[in-house]
């Protein structure tokens, strides 16, 4: 009896299948095994080893028996190069790239690139960028938020098989040197409000040969001395340059590293993530199969193209001819460039769609007591016939809601929410409100973007939908925190991920990538998972973000976070509690139009608001306001935050306090706030003894 692997995996797949005569289908379920596959709706359930039967390993439905690695309406589209070459043929007079700031800096009425145009400026910069002698294989950095060059920049890096090194904007100088000396960077692209950062330190950067300043004007550009190795040029000059002397494009293979995406993290150094054509590729093919994008659309970049997230989507967007306006590069007229722009695709992260969820139910309680009826009758109309499978009354839409899309331009269909978890109850209100699928992922740098997704047609909120098509994910056991595959009535544990889209590894750090992808391939996430019915995936904890409170409970102040993150007041909330206290304490940054507006209602006098944020009677109304929001998600006794500390100042990416995907950066925070945070318990402790 023959007992290769090859043919025992066949034997056990075809004693799970049985012929039919049915002309149309040759295969259907065996009744003991098939429907447990199917019968798990968006997922299917496969066995991780045939040997051991257990069946843990899920992926899409839409593509079972084979992991997706490429487009299947075009398999010949291996890297990013050959999808941008796809493009440019099919889509080459189409609007591609959009900005609204003209050569003078001031702001008008979106400008377009077409496809062609695109393609035709992405092969100047390259030969010009080859024409300078910098070698195939070279790390190219950019330095600079969302603009079309940055777009044009990373196009050459393809093109001519150069690997991009994006720069974060907002990490600072010391992570900036260290990410081009660790990366051995050669090529800096940046604006001219960074090229005097860096050359403020241009000697502990000593791989940099050429500088490219984008939007600099020649006369402008200091000129260094020869002993320093360094060249400066504009933009322009270099794309001449380029234009001059075209040089065929140097195609890269679909295993070539296209990206070193350095994270910032929670903590510590930076990590370089290698990402190759071939992994974009399949996440973007996996992502969006069965789903449909159009040349017609729309799509506005605001999220860092620094970010795995944007990045992702930014592929995505070539591959199916959408339009990209870019925003000005202030998030306080972020509104103004969506009114503007009249997006078809909205993606970003939970901390502004609450944003515009609290704005909302601020404007309609301040619109007086008709109005306030109005939107409820509608809202609660509009909720009930969603539920219900039922087409919604366009009245209610002429009446309400119209007014309100037209916040986001009017004509948004698609909004899609990643980062971090997004409140059920927000993600309802955001389809009620503006009427178009809102979809919430799962993903991260390590996994080339997305690890799933909701499905359309799913209605059930609070979940992050099925695996991507070019994955497969398991849940791993975690006693120590009470996390098992046989928990009731849902498995458990932490989030593994296998496939084409998992990164190759942290560059120049063997220890730190053994650390994260096992001896099978999984990449273990750090996040605990939960499979809903219909093969749902819900994010529920985080293996590292977690402490324990003095009577031994553990907290996840992410999930308490969001919770908080819907209370009027609140702009930006930091939970924290340690093993010394038996209570949660928090900093709010606080609203400042909601906490003017309490004042006036309460007839509170006050100089100016830091005053008002130190006054106790507004400190007493935020935490009743936050209690009440606790109370009604249900939030565990020991889960309520017992004091709090008010702050005008909002968490940032400046003051280092945020990562760039918006993420709270835990230990910087609690350095920054160690003050407040010793006097909030202090305060309890009084209080405690006094009670006594």
């Amino acid at each position: 009896m023959d007992s290769s692997p090859t043919i025992r995996r066949l034997r056990a797949i075809q004693g799970h299948l049985l012929s039919t005569n049915d002309s149309s289908s040759q295969l259907r379920p065996h009744p003991t095994a098939g429907e447990f596959v199917l019968e798990q709706g968006y997922s299917v359930v496969l066995p991780e080893k045939l040997q051991t039967g257990k069946w843990n390993v899920y992926r899409s439905a839409r593509s079972p028996l084979k992991l997706v690695s490429r487009f299947p309406d075009h398999p010949e589209i291996g890297t990013l190069h050959d999808n941008f070459v796809h493009s440019v043929e099919t889509f080459r007079d189409y609007k591609y790239l959009g900005t609204r700031i003209r050569a003078d800096g001031t702001v008008g009425e979106y400008k377009w690139m077409t496809y062609g145009e695109a393609g035709t400026a992405r092969s100047e910069i390259g030969s010009g960028l080859v024409n300078r002698g910098i070698p195939k294989g070279s790390c190219i950095g950019l330095y600079f938020i969302n603009r079309p060059e940055w777009i044009i920049v990373d196009h050459a890096c393809s093109a001519y098989s150069y690997i991009s090194v994006p720069l974060y904007d907002t990490l600072g100088p010391d992570a900036v040197k260290y990410i081009v000396n660790h990366a051995t960077v050669q090529v800096i692209f940046c604006v001219p409000q960074t090229l005097n950062s860096l050359l403020s330190y241009l000697s502990d950067i000593p791989t940099v040969r050429l500088i490219v300043v984008v939007g600099g004007m020649d006369d402008q550009i200091p000129s260094l001395p020869s002993s320093a190795g360094v060249e400066i040029m504009t933009y322009s000059k270099l794309q001449n340059l380029g234009r001059s002397n075209r040089v065929p494009f140097c195609p890269p293979k679909p295993d070539d590293v296209v990206t070193i995406c350095y994270t910032s993290g929670t903590t510590g150094t930076p990590k370089g993530a290698v990402l190759t054509h071939g992994n974009f590729i399949a996440s973007v093919a996996g992502a969006t199969l069965n789903e449909k994008f159009y040349p017609s659309d729309v799509y506005i970049s605001y999220l860092p193209l620094a970010h795995i997230y944007e990045r992702a989507n930014q592929v995505m967007t070539v591959y199916f001819g959408i339009a990209v306006g870019f925003y000005q590069g202030d998030n306080m007229k972020l509104m103004d460039d969506l009114a503007a722009l009249r997006p078809t695709i909205f993606c970003s992260v939970p901390r502004l769609f609450n944003r515009i969820y609290a704005g909302i139910l601020n404007a309609v309680k301040t619109s007086g007591g008709l109005r306030e009826r109005l939107f409820n009758a509608a809202y609660n109309a509009k909720k009930q016939a969603i539920l219900h499978g039922k087409n919604p009354s366009p009245m209610w839409d002429r009446l309400v809601f119209n007014k309100i899309k037209e916040k986001l331009g009017g004509r948004v269909r698609l909004m899609v929410s990643g980062a971090s978890p997004l409140s059920p109850d927000i993600m309802d209100f955001l389809k009620i409100c503006f009427g178009g699928r809102v979809a919430e992922g799962y993903g991260m740098t390590e996994t080339t973007c997305v690890i799933s997704c909701m499905d359309e047609g799913d209605n059930l909120s609070g979940h992050v939908g099925s695996p991507n098509a070019a994955c497969e994910i398991k849940l791993v056991d975690v006693p120590e925190m009470s996390y098992t595959s046989k928990d009731l009535p849902h498995p458990r544990g932490e989030i593994c991920v296998r496939g084409p889209i998992v990164f190759q590894g942290y560059f120049k750090d063997e220890a730190q990538t053994r650390e994260v992808i096992d001896m099978d391939g999984w990449l273990h996430t750090g996040d605990i998972g939960m499979w809903l019915p219909g093969g749902r995936l819900k994010i529920i904890d985080r293996k590292k973000n977690i402490f324990k409170l003095a009577q031994g409970e553990y907290i996840a102040p992410e999930k308490i976070e969001n919770v908080y993150a819907k209370c009027k007041f609140v702009a930006q909330c930091f939970v924290y509690g340690d093993s010394f206290n038996s209570s949660l304490v928090a900093i709010v940054s606080v609203d400042p139009d909601s906490l003017k507006s309490w004042a006036k209602s309460e007839g509170i006098m006050y100089n100016d608001l830091a005053q008002l944020c130190n006054d106790p009677r507004a400190r007493a109304a935020v935490l009743a306001e936050m209690d009440a929001l606790g109370r009604e998600s249900q939030l565990r006794g020991f889960e309520f935050v017992k004091a709090i500390t008010l702050t005008l100042e909002p968490f940032t990416m400046e003051n280092g306090l945020l990562t760039p995907t918006f993420k709270i950066k835990r230990a910087q925070a609690k350095q920054y706030f160690s003050e407040a945070i010793s006097n909030m318990y202090s305060e309890l402790a009084r209080d405690s003894s006094l009670e006594q």
